[in-house]
């Protein structure tokens, strides 16, 4: 059996933080606003991942009133949103993302972002789709106020997976 979730995260680019995206510090004047380290992608996978096993989303498992997710490292989430589909069975066959972004550019970063993304899970970089785009220069992505980002993932129920 196979089932797929979309995940959708977006914040707000401020001075005084860094700038982390998939799970790799970006150089950056500016950086990204949450309680977490607001790292937009990895929070759409964990929706991603969430929603395709049907176990709501990032914020449910995560609440940002919770002083323990303070600054955290939201690959440390990431993993635990694996291991939580990987007790009721299922595994991550693949996911495909899209980082929508002004500044600072994304693309040179992209093959650090999958070895980070893809330890963490646990899979291959092949299974791991990260784009990237700009908004030419419209809405709040194009005045560089926030970066958004998206993704898809696509998972599998596994028989005798203990």
């Amino acid at each position: 059996m196979f089932k797929i979730g979309m995940g959708f995260d977006v914040h707000r680019l401020v001075e005084g933080r860094k700038c982390i995206v998939g799970g790799v510090e970006i150089p950056h004047s500016k950086g990204l606003l949450g309680h977490s380290d607001a790292d937009v992608l990895t929070h759409a996978i964990c929706d991603a991942v969430l929603g395709a096993a049907g176990l709501g989303d990032i914020g449910t498992h995560f609440p940002d009133n919770d002083p323990k997710f303070k600054d955290i490292d939201s690959l440390i989430l990431l993993k635990q949103v694996k291991e939580e589909i990987f007790k009721l069975g299922f595994k991550i066959e693949n996911i495909d993302s899209i980082i929508m972004a002004e500044k600072p550019k994304m693309n040179p970063h992209r093959s650090e972002m999958k070895a980070a993304l893809a330890k963490t899970l646990g899979i291959e970089e092949a299974k791991i789709g990260i784009k990237a785009t700009t908004t030419e220069k419209l809405g709040f992505v194009g005045r560089e106020e926030g970066i958004a980002a998206q993704a898809v993932a696509l998972i599998s129920y596994i028989q005798n997976h203990e």
